[in-house]
């Protein structure tokens, strides 16, 4: 099983999980972070990081969010390994909570 960073993230893409995560499976986007199915460990330490929410295991991914677990795969497959917490967006908060994100991911 894996943990699978979801809508939420995408133009608020906080790092605290980033920090805690003891295998560097957290790769970095322009406007989101996604997770390496194939490092993650399931250790769930990640999960109660965010402070938006926005990390679940695949098993209880929300309803409507369930093409995350497979952008995941692709997308840490193009995207860099982050192993340390960086600065989120200047304008973060103003997109936490708002809906319908996905149009707004950049590759």
């Amino acid at each position: 099983m894996t943990f699978v960073v979801t809508e939420t993230c995408i133009k608020c893409k906080y790092m605290d999980c980033v920090e805690v995560c003891p295998v560097d499976c957290f790769h970095e986007g322009p406007n989101f972070l996604v997770i390496d199915p194939d490092e993650c460990i399931d250790c769930t330490l990640c999960e109660p990081e965010c402070p938006v929410e926005a990390i679940y295991s695949e098993d209880e991914l929300p309803a409507g969010q369930e093409q995350f677990k497979s952008l995941n795969a692709e997308l840490s497959r193009k995207w860099p390994v982050i192993t340390e917490m960086g600065k989120a967006p200047a304008d973060a908060k103003e997109w936490e909570g708002k809906p319908d994100k996905l149009r707004l991911l950049e590759r």
